[in-house]
């Protein structure tokens, strides 16, 4: 059995605006009469981060992939995966009362490469380190039918499902689980509402474009994308059900010769998620993830698990595991993409010019488990700088083809950092 060694660290860089502090010198008296008055944080905000990181890879495989890694595929290489800036106002739902808010967020990365939206910043999709939008949107809360109301969400956002997110900073591990590289969609264009009805029942309705689908799409249908959140336990126990479901396919597929013949506005892809986040104690936290997925037009399913324990030691130090389990029952969602542009021009139905280093795993099954911390500085920079360092094996445990790593010749890959 071969082995590779891995090295991820990741450091993310939070930026945000901040009320200015009390003037120097002010008596005690005259400063508390200052922090009394002092005006609510502006609601309107502008913030970021950068997260950068470097996976590397002991049997230094000649096509310079990690398998079964999306964000994280280069081997050997450093990665700038995302300079993100955010503008937004805040919604501040109250009682009976209208409000609204928006959100604009850009990146500049290497994660890029994996979450464009169709027909937007296509021109820029040849290098590493591309442009994206991650997210442009209105929001309308409204005071009605219920006592929590009920919230629109018109234009681009990321996708309901899943435990892990695009951004940096929603995420434990510097690497994904195979669930959101593979299983889930990254982001929608449409309609999102969200109804309040009850403190502990939201309920999401949503008609969007498709998987990843911009303003363009790659074919005419459109999707639906909702579910069902649930919060319990005053808080510590939330559960968020979602799901989408329509036709993903290109119309390519659908057309003679060199199409597959199948009828691309008919035949919907499904996937579903199940996101548990149990807040045990103050310190404790455990968060699984449900995942399953199927395609009508390629007769293709895919399904599996990650479960996820996270422990503060203290202000400083927190640990992290995550296991899961992911078959991809017939070879159809799981790959590596050797080309910048490969994933975004098979999603389009374009197969010339593609890397031959763009391969599927097969009929596998796979299993991993990743072992990390988060690691914060002293002093000022205790809230603005993260290290992540982390372990993780990945292994083909099952299926027809049992060798997807290091150049389609070994069945596992052992990572340390």
């Amino acid at each position: 059995m071969k082995y590779t060694a891995h090295l991820t660290a990741a450091m993310l860089l939070g930026l945000a605006l901040a009320n200015p502090p009390a003037r120097a010198g002010a008596p005690a008296k005259e400063a508390k009469e200052i922090k009394a008055t002092a005006p609510e944080e502006s609601r309107f905000k502008i913030y970021g981060w950068v997260e950068a990181g470097i996976t590397t890879n002991g049997d230094r495989p000649d096509d310079n992939q990690n398998f079964g890694h999306l964000f994280t595929d280069r081997a050997n290489e450093p990665l700038l995966n995302q300079a993100v800036i955010v503008l937004e106002r805040t919604l501040k739902p109250e009682a009976g009362q209208y409000d609204w808010g928006f959100r604009l967020q850009g990146l500049f990365g290497s994660d890029a490469r994996f979450i464009h939206y169709f027909g937007e910043l296509d021109n820029t999709m040849h290098e590493i380190v591309q442009p994206d939008i991650v997210e442009a949107y209105v929001q309308l809360h409204t005071p009605w039918l219920t006592e929590g109301g009920i919230d629109f969400k018109v234009g681009q956002f990321v996708t309901l499902e899943g435990v892990e997110v695009i951004n940096a900073t929603g995420n434990f591990f510097y690497s994904h689980s195979y669930i959101f590289n593979f299983g889930i969609p990254f982001k929608h264009t449409g309609l999102m509402v969200t109804t309040h009805a009850t403190k502990w029942l939201d309920i999401y309705t949503g008609v969007v474009r498709g998987v990843n689908a911009g303003w363009d799409d790659n074919n005419d249908v459109l999707s639906f994308h909702g579910g069902i959140g649930l919060n319990l336990l005053d808080g510590k126990l939330a559960v968020l059900a979602s799901t989408s479901i329509g036709a993903e396919n290109d119309g390519i597929f659908g057309t003679a010769p060199g199409g597959f013949l199948l009828k691309t506005n008919s035949a919907t892809r499904q996937l579903h998620d199940v996101a548990i986040t149990w807040k045990v104690t103050d310190k404790f936290t455990s968060l699984t993830d449900f995942n399953y997925g199927q395609d009508d037009g390629f007769d293709a399913e895919w399904y599996g698990v990650a479960q996820y324990f996270t422990y503060a030691l203290n202000d400083y130090v927190s640990l992290g595991i995550r296991g899961e389990v992911w078959r991809d029952d017939d070879g159809f969602a799981a790959a590596q993409f050797g080309n910048n542009e490969d994933l975004g021009k098979l999603q389009r139905g374009i197969f010339r010019n593609i890397d031959p280093r763009t391969v599927g795993g097969g009929d596998t099954t796979y299993g991993a488990i990743t072992v990390g911390a988060n690691i914060k500085l002293p002093g000022k920079l205790k809230d603005h700088f993260v290290i992540r360092p982390e372990v993780r094996y990945d292994s083909a445990i099952g299926g027809a083809r049992n060798h997807p790593f290091d150049d389609s010749s070994d069945h596992d890959q052992f990572t340390a950092s």
